[in-house]
């Protein structure tokens, strides 16, 4: 089911439904070209493709019954993907509805009501929307200015994390692979592929904040080849292993990058310091409602 990793980013939106009106709903709200939509036929099936492909929001209809509730108390062990609970609203099926609330669904799709704004309230609250809003400036201290680094930067953060080759983002900006590689690591700029990683980094702190994820399955998600590598990127980057992701911020993780010498393995001696950036209530990127002020602060 997955995508080529270079192809333009489109959300990945997971579905499990069962009535026809809650299909109709939903292909008619996400249509191929706009939303990577897949049907998925159990909970077992969301909770592993929860577990390998990037998934940016999960849609649970509920007469989906016993399978519905079996998977919307997996919402509070991704955070950063928000489920959605389908339901007609009917006076019957207010136990249900209690429970998604109980569960952490980040909303309510109700028949007849959410029709047409469904895409929006989806979209809005989706993984990859969150992280783009939350990074649509590149930090200052990256020293990324230039029309063409900016351009690179939102191409990145786009993707939240998904792997992607020079030579696709050439494509995408109608430069050559050389011209591009060559003009982004200008004045004090850091490398193209250091950026790359970066943005692919942040995207795992994020995610291995989520109960739901170990080391691997964050690997997994985003395309690194394995735990190791993504370990292994991260200490060259930021001197932080991958198990270290889980505490470290978004800001952190960027003072880090912006402070330590590119050829990391050569200078450092021993084990990385993980102990830096406890988290703190709201310094995920992605976590929760959207809100005014998700910004950050401060190939593969």
């Amino acid at each position: 089911m997955a995508r080529a990793a270079d192809a333009s980013p489109l959300l990945t939106v997971v579905a499990l439904l069962k009535r026809e009106k809650a299909r109709a709903t939903v292909r008619g709200a996400f249509p191929r070209r706009k939303v990577h939509l897949v049907m998925a036929r159990n909970a077992a099936e969301v909770e592993q493709l929860l577990l390998t492909e990037l998934v940016d929001a999960v849609l649970v209809d509920s007469g989906a019954g016993d399978e519905a509730l079996k998977l919307l108390r997996k919402a509070c062990d991704f955070t950063s993907v928000p489920f959605f609970y389908l339901t007609p609203l009917l006076p019957a099926d207010a136990p249900a509805v209690a429970q998604a609330v109980a569960a952490g669904v980040a909303d309510l799709l109700v028949d007849g009501i959410d029709e047409a704004v469904t895409r929006e309230l989806v979209t809005q609250r989706a993984f990859s929307t969150r992280f783009e809003r939350a990074l649509a400036e590149p930090p200052a201290t990256l020293k990324l200015e230039t029309p063409l680094q900016l351009a690179v930067w939102q191409s990145l953060v786009k993707r939240a994390g998904r792997p992607v080759r020079t030579d696709a983002l050439a494509r995408e900006l109608s430069v050559s692979r050389e011209h591009l590689s060559r003009s982004f690591a200008t004045g004090a700029a850091p490398t193209l592929k250091r950026v790359i990683d970066l943005v692919r980094v942040l995207a795992a702190a994020e995610l291995a904040k989520n109960t739901g994820y170990d080391i691997k399955d964050v690997a997994a998600v985003l395309g690194f080849a394995s735990s190791s590598h993504l370990s292994g990127t991260t200490h060259r980057l930021v001197g932080a292993k991958g198990s270290g992701l889980t505490r470290l911020r978004a800001v952190d993780l960027i003072d880090r990058f912006t402070r330590l010498p590119e050829r990391l393995p050569e200078v450092l001696g021993g084990p990385p310091d993980e102990t830096a950036g406890e988290p703190r209530d709201g310094d995920s990127l992605t976590a929760g409602e959207p809100r005014d002020d998700d910004s950050v602060n401060g190939d593969s």
